[in-house]
C-alpha cells in the first residue's frame, strides 16, 4: 500500500493550485455545498477548534477569521508548509501540528468545542480510532462535523464514458489505489454502515446526515467528472458528543 503522507508531500502543491480554496468560508469537499449553504457549524467566536486533515489550511483560516482558537492536524509536512505559508499571509493565528489524525494526545480530555474535518478521512485505514481520539478531546455535547468520500462515488469508473459503469463491489472493503499527476494514494473504503455506527460505537449522537448533490449551474472544480453528476460524491455529518 502506498505511503499517503509521502504521496501528499509529493502532490501538495499541484493540489493546492488545482483546488484553489476559499479562505473565507468552511469547504466540505470539491463541488460541495460550503458552510455558506448548510450552517453546520454556528457561532465559532472564542471556541476551540481542532481540524482534522487541514491539508492547505483554508478552513482553518476562515475559522481563525471568525473568532476562534484553531488547531489544524495534517500528516503531510508537505500540506503542512503550504497552511503556515498562507496562514501568515492571511495574517491570522493558527497552530499546526504534523500527525497522524488520531494522534491527539496534545490535546487534553473535554478540551474542544468543535472537531471539523473535510473529506480527509478516506486516508484512514482506522476510522475507529479517529472517533474515539476526537470522542476524548470534545466537550460534552459539542458538535463532530465531518466530510467524507460517497463509498458510492468509489463503485463507478469516473473517467468511463458509460457513467455508471460498476467497478468495484459496495461490500468490498479492501484498499483502493488511485492516481493522480503521476502521484499514488491509497484510499480506505468506509461503507455508510461502518460511518454511522462507528460513531454510535463510539458514544456520538448522529444529528445530520447530508448527501449534497453537486451545485446547480456549476462552475465545476478541476476534479470534476461527468459522472458525478448521477452519484452522491461526498457525504457529510454532523454528531454530537454523549458522555464520557
Amino acid at each position: 500500500m502506498t505511503d499517503n503522507a509521502a504521496a501528499w508531500d509529493r502532490y501538495a502543491t499541484a493540489y493546492q493550485e488545482q483546488a484553489a480554496l476559499p479562505t473565507d468560508v468552511a469547504h466540505y469537499g470539491p463541488d460541495a455545498p460550503t458552510e455558506t449553504d448548510l450552517h453546520l457549524l454556528g457561532s465559532l467566536r472564542g471556541k476551540r477548534v481542532l481540524d482534522l486533515g487541514c491539508g492547505g489550511a483554508q478552513a482553518s483560516i476562515a475559522f481563525a477569521r471568525q473568532g476562534a482558537i484553531v488547531t489544524g492536524v495534517d500528516f503531510s509536512a508537505g500540506q503542512l508548509g503550504h497552511a503556515r505559508h498562507l496562514a501568515e499571509a492571511e495574517a491570522v493565528k493558527v497552530e499546526f501540528r504534523l500527525g497522524d489524525l488520531a494522534d491527539l494526545a496534545f490535546l487534553r480530555s473535554d478540551s474542544v468545542d468543535l472537531v471539523f474535518s473535510a473529506n480527509a478521512f478516506g486516508f484512514v485505514e482506522d476510522l475507529g480510532r479517529v472517533f474515539r481520539q476526537v470522542h476524548r478531546v470534545l466537550k460534552v455535547g459539542a458538535p463532530f462535523v465531518f466530510s467524507i468520500q460517497h463509498p458510492v462515488a468509489q463503485l463507478i469508473d469516473e473517467e468511463a464514458e458509460q457513467p455508471l459503469l460498476i467497478r468495484r463491489s459496495y461490500f468490498d472493503r479492501s484498499p483502493l489505489a488511485y492516481r493522480r499527476d503521476e502521484v499514488d494514494f491509497t484510499v480506505y473504503p468506509h461503507n455508510f454502515a461502518d460511518v454511522y455506527m462507528g460513531l454510535v460505537r463510539a458514544s456520538y449522537k448522529v444529528e445530520t446526515v447530508i448527501e449534497p448533490g453537486p451545485p446547480a449551474g456549476g462552475p465545476r472544480s478541476a476534479f470534476w467528472r461527468d459522472a458525478f453528476a448521477h452519484v452522491p460524491r461526498i457525504l457529510i455529518l454532523k454528531a454530537r458528543k454523549e458522555g464520557n
